[in-house]
């Protein structure tokens, strides 16, 4: 996708933001000021101007009532590859949260999840046939969209109030410029998992928190409204394969620039699609304030690798002392003996 096509994907995403009868402000203005920002220029005289010589030059068919302008959908054959919605939005979070819904909207909740099963096999031990059982684990596929929609309906919400309204609203914020940064490269990000209660945790499986303490809203954390975590992958591949490819550069990606937004993966490797607050509790404790810190496994990685190459060292040391010593001289060899019994006769 080319940065002008992503910049009409962020223009017609919610159509506009109403701050005043006259007064109309795209989206694409929440990219790079905030709520504050646009709420002042909302009153600027040579705004509202401006917004009045927009409405003459805009045919009426164009204008919603009320005075917002209302922007053509463009043509699309792939729905998948655009984040588009075109409601009007009175403020800024409203369109923020439209944007991340159609985010979680388009991507296929899918996961590869280790399953451990039973069966029993035919063994020879010792000239004797059993049978006994073996535990086999493997992986396989998990389409797990129903449990998000089973947790709104326990909490008697709809699926978009629920996932997308139980975040944190500054988390929110900084994932909404994160996804469209994303957008501009290319990346087709998606929203595979945002807020979790803990019914919902207890239905995750495979590396999960414990239910209670997930970051995505556990109860020990805030609970509804306070979730700090959301899982992003890439849709953009025609398969499986493709997304799970570019899925890991959208993850490298954060990894390079998540910083500039305020966001960044906790776990990086042990769980890529995490993504938190990099001022977060959650973030600090694995990364430190500056990311510069390894997350746990990487760490263990890490010692492993460092380990075994101080082990390589010290045997080679080992081996060469060894070595050294047995380069000795005929009379020192005639000298080893304890006892003149034991040394060698002199010829």
């Amino acid at each position: 996708m080319t940065r002008r096509n992503s910049a009409t994907l962020a223009t017609t995403l919610c159509g506009t933001v109403v701050l005043g009868a006259s007064v109309v402000v795209s989206l694409a203005g929440i990219g790079s000021a905030g709520a504050e920002e646009i709420q002042a220029a909302a009153i600027d005289p040579a705004l509202a101007a401006r917004s009045d010589t927009l409405q003459s030059e805009t045919p009426a068919a164009n204008i919603a009532p009320g005075g917002a302008l209302i922007l053509p959908q463009p043509e699309t054959k792939n729905a998948v590859s655009s984040l588009e919605t075109f409601d009007e939005c009175p403020d800024p979070s409203i369109c923020i949260d439209e944007y991340l819904w159609a985010a979680y909207q388009r991507t296929p909740k899918r996961d590869s999840v280790r399953e451990t099963e039973s069966k029993k096999v035919t063994v020879k031990k010792k000239g004797k046939t059993r049978t006994v059982t073996k535990k086999v684990s493997k992986l396989v596929a998990e389409d797990f969209t129903w449990k998000d929609q089973r947790a709104a309906d326990k909490a008697g919400m709809s699926l978009k109030q629920y996932v997308i309204g139980g975040m944190d609203g500054g988390f929110k914020l900084k994932l909404y410029h994160t996804l469209r940064a994303l957008e501009e490269a290319g990346l087709e990000p998606g929203i595979t998992s945002a807020f979790r209660d803990d019914y919902r945790q207890s239905l995750a499986k495979g590396l999960k928190a414990a239910t209670g303490h997930s970051y995505h809203g556990g109860s020990a954390h805030g609970g509804y409204g306070h979730g700090l975590a959301a899982d992003l992958v890439s849709v953009r591949g025609a398969n499986r394969t493709e997304q799970c490819a570019n899925s890991d550069l959208l993850w490298r990606w954060i990894d390079a620039h998540g910083q500039e937004f305020g966001v960044g993966r906790p776990y990086l490797d042990r769980d890529p699609p995490h993504v938190a607050p990099t001022d977060g509790r959650e973030y600090v404790a694995h990364r430190g304030k500056d990311g510069s810190k390894l997350a746990s496994s990487d760490r263990k990685k890490h010692r492993h690798l460092a380990g075994r190459d101080e082990h390589k060292h010290a045997k080679h040391t080992k081996t060469a002392r060894h070595m050294k010593a047995k380069v000795i001289s005929p009379r020192q060899a005639d000298s080893f003996g304890n006892t003149p019994a034991q040394r060698a006769p002199r010829v």
